[in-house]
């Protein structure tokens, strides 16, 4: 199986065009031009509106900081580190207002008609099974993942790595160690 990694080091900083933070793109995937899946970094320095994303899945969690309260058309929503990574729709464009300070959001967006995406904290022990058209696991602490059960590869991850494949097999992977680590996967449309 073939596995990629993306850094956060090495990813450039994007200022938004409202001020309000910044965004490192880990992987545009399949591309650049026109990507189905977007993984992100971002961080939200002052309070304001997401962006509209028409046609997008997103999913959205707190790294760091104290974290944020969401306007979304269903309720407000507070989100810290440790919660549930949030979804909602592209079009959504909720207002953010951070509840002390700055913080650091993981983001993944996938376009609806490439599939279903989704997001959750990794613990752990905890295992991510094969089948899907792309997945991921980003560890914003140094972590070790575990290729197809014992005795498969092991793939030791730097602090703000994201690694990630678009192979088909049938390789479970297992995070061994890690703190703060989230899985990412797209089903097929």
């Amino acid at each position: 199986m073939t596995t990629h990694h993306a850094r956060l080091s090495q990813a450039a900083e994007q200022p938004w065009r409202n001020g309000g933070g910044t965004t490192r793109v880990l992987l545009a995937w399949p591309g650049d031009d026109r990507w189905r899946l977007r993984v992100s970094v971002a961080t939200i320095a002052a309070d304001g509106p997401f962006s509209p994303f028409p046609g997008v899945e997103r999913w959205f969690a707190v790294i760091e900081g104290a974290g944020v309260r969401l306007a979304l058309p269903e309720g407000t929503a507070v989100l810290q580190p440790g919660d549930a990574p949030r979804r909602f729709d592209g079009e959504a464009a909720p207002g953010c207002t951070l509840l002390d300070g700055a913080t650091q959001d993981l983001n993944l967006m996938a376009r609806r008609d490439a599939g279903h995406a989704g997001m959750a904290a990794a613990a752990v022990g905890s295992e991510l099974g094969a089948g899907f058209a792309w997945r991921g696991l980003y560890a914003a602490d140094a972590a070790t993942l575990e290729i197809g059960g014992p005795g498969g590869p092991v793939e030791p991850l730097a602090a703000g790595t994201l690694l990630w494949s678009d192979a088909a097999d049938d390789a479970a992977w297992t995070l061994r160690q890690g703190r703060r680590a989230w899985w990412l996967w797209l089903e097929h449309a």
